[in-house]
């Protein structure tokens, strides 16, 4: 955890933010001196006749203006940069604070109440671990990140460099919060998937040959007619002139919908600055990084035969061109006299047909390297982290095993170690069995993909996670909660079927019907999990049910517990061997005012 940094960085980038705010406004003050001196001097320049030396004067003035303009547009960018970095800092100090839960991006729209466990384990949406960590900008880092917490599916390799990558970019936090603005300044948009698409179809604008070669020349005999017309002021060559820049404007406006289509990608869905690519792309390409993972990335940047920063450099002149349609005078007459419209379609696709097949790739890149920046922030913002082990065998082991959620001050540490086995948690209401199961999720859902986990050590085995917690009723569909769950439980039991290297969290089985068929059903349930060979936990008040490991060698009793001190209720949130041997509605309910009589 590394909060000294951050208020270092807050402070030592505040500091740099009052120096240009100071320059700044020296030079915003010196500029509006020098325009004023400027139009005196051309009062006296039109008074006096302009002579020599106070035209050498106004056009050192100029030429110095002009420079003090460029010179405040830099100190502008540094100011914008140093806000942003405080931001960032900021927004990093606010984890390990707790604060997080204010922040804007949730994920929310990749919740699906159908998935195995992103809901019950809080990994997208309000305080989600999406939110807490999240510091992508791009639509692309953000489907790479929010990928690798609900669809991982990363083989033991591909983990392992994952990790190196994430220990590598965790432990440079000057440069990945750099790097984090340079993202920010890209900023994320809906329609990117669509943009990328398009840019990468490899379509042409016209199969023709011979009309490429018309549209391409045509202007070029049209402004020598109109030159010669002006040159030698010959009636015929007048006539011509005109002829041919009708014919053009009616090819313009025939064409015109299909050129406008065509470069569609460059013009109104192009939301990318991609001068901002391209320095996330430079300072890429330059940074030495030691991962395998990074270098990968690196790779897919600067192939030798068509580079991403040449592309987008190449595609950022297409789109200057293209915008010029904002000015209708001009870009009228450039149509008229030069076909403009076709020759930017043509242009686009002389670009398509030698990028259009690297896209995807740079694209996916990027997002990658936006979504490894996401993770390498845990260690910093979360106290008792590590890089878990992965193991061939049907197990996880944990030692000071935390829930990353819970604040860093208030957060209880405790040991799981699950070697091929079923626990049965049992306790008292309150005491902390689902925040526990949880703790176990959430962890191997970082550990799965690639990430720190909250613990002193780990290792864990590759397995599926199912879950069933958060189960709710669809009036929608008529299913009542206690069917909804009997759904879900199904699932788990079919999907264990067919992989049998699953970790199952199941949270107060069956509460929603009477306690005779639940007892019954949980004990099913257990047995077939445990012919399967499924690992995993249940949390349950009926404290009968833990009976059922006297008969079955795999399951295991846990339990947490209370005591009570000066009429006060009091939980350690410590995990303990066997089943719990206290219960505490009655207490509560008398807390709340309900008692006998």
């Amino acid at each position: 955890m590394k909060q000294d940094e951050f208020t270092r960085q807050v402070e030592y980038h505040t500091d740099d933010l009052k120096a240009y705010e100071a320059v700044s406004n020296r030079v915003g003050y010196v500029k509006l001196v020098m325009v004023m001196l400027l139009g005196v001097l051309i009062y006296f320049l039109f008074a006096w006749g302009f002579p020599v030396v106070l035209v050498i004067v106004g056009v050192v003035g100029f030429v110095g203006l002009i420079f003090l303009w460029v010179y405040h547009h830099k100190i502008h960018e540094k100011l914008s940069r140093a806000k942003g970095l405080i931001a960032i800092n900021k927004r990093h100090l606010a984890r390990i604070l707790g604060e997080w839960t204010a922040f804007i991006d949730t994920g929310a729209e990749f919740a699906c109440r159908e998935h195995p466990y992103s809901s019950d384990l809080d990994i997208v949406g309000g305080k989600s671990l999406f939110q807490f960590l999240n510091t992508t900008h791009t639509w692309h880092g953000r489907q790479a990140f929010a990928r690798a917490l609900l669809e991982p599916g990363f083989s033991e390799d591909e983990i392992v460099h994952r990790q190196e990558a994430i220990r590598e970019l965790s432990q440079d936090i000057e440069f990945s919060t750099s790097m984090e603005y340079s993202f920010s300044k890209i900023g994320s948009h809906n329609a990117a998937d669509k943009l990328v698409a398009e840019l990468g179809d490899g379509s042409v604008f016209t199969e023709s040959r011979v009309g490429k070669y018309l549209l391409m020349y045509m202007p070029l005999l049209t402004l020598t007619i109109i030159a010669g017309a002006m040159i030698f002021g010959h009636i015929s060559l007048l006539i011509g002139a005109i002829c041919a820049v009708a014919l053009q404007g009616l090819a313009w406006l025939i064409g015109m919908g299909t050129a406008h289509r065509y470069v569609g990608a460059v013009s109104s869905r192009l939301p990318y600055k991609l001068g901002a690519y391209t320095q996330v792309i430079d300072i890429l390409q330059v940074k030495n990084f030691d991962s395998i993972k990074i270098q990968e990335i690196q790779d897919k940047l600067r192939a030798t035969d068509v580079s991403a920063k040449e592309a987008i450099v190449a595609l950022g002149k297409i789109v200057d061109r293209v915008n010029i349609r904002h000015n209708a005078l001009i870009w009228f007459g450039v149509n008229v006299l030069l076909l403009w419209d076709f020759w930017c379609a043509i242009s686009f696709e002389k670009w398509k047909l030698k990028y259009a097949h690297r896209v995807e790739g740079w694209f996916t890149a990027l997002g990658e390297f936006e979504g490894l920046l996401s993770f390498s922030n845990f260690p910093n913002v979360c106290g008792n982290t590590s890089l878990p082990v992965i193991v061939r065998e049907k197990a996880i082991r944990a030692s000071k095993l935390g829930h990353p959620l819970i604040s860093n001050a208030t957060r209880v540490n405790n040991d799981f170690v699950c070697d091929d086995n079923i626990f049965i948690l049992s306790g008292s209401n309150m005491s902390g069995k689902t925040t526990f199961m949880r703790t176990v999720g959430i962890n191997l859902v970082l550990a799965r993909a690639g990430s720190f986990v909250c613990a002193r050590e780990m290792s864990f085995a590759l397995v599926e996670i199912m879950t069933s917690m958060r189960v709710a009723d669809d009036l929608n569909e008529g299913i009542s909660t206690f069917y909804a769950e009997l759904k879900r439980i199904k699932a788990i039991i079919e999907f264990s079927k067919k992989e049998p290297r699953m970790l199952f969290l199941i949270d107060e089985i069956f509460r929603g019907t009477n306690s005779v068929d639940r007892l019954s059903g949980a004990k099913t349930v257990l047995a077939k999990l445990d012919n399967l060979g499924a690992i995993g936990v249940i949390t349950t008040h009926d404290l009968e049910l833990c009976e059922i490991a006297a008969f079955y060698p795999r399951i295991e009793n846990y339990s947490f517990s209370e005591e009570y001190r000066d009429g006060q209720i009091c939980f350690d949130y410590v995990i303990r061997d066997g089943k719990s041997t206290s219960t505490n509605a009655k207490y509560l309910m008398e807390m709340v005012g309900i008692t006998h009589g």
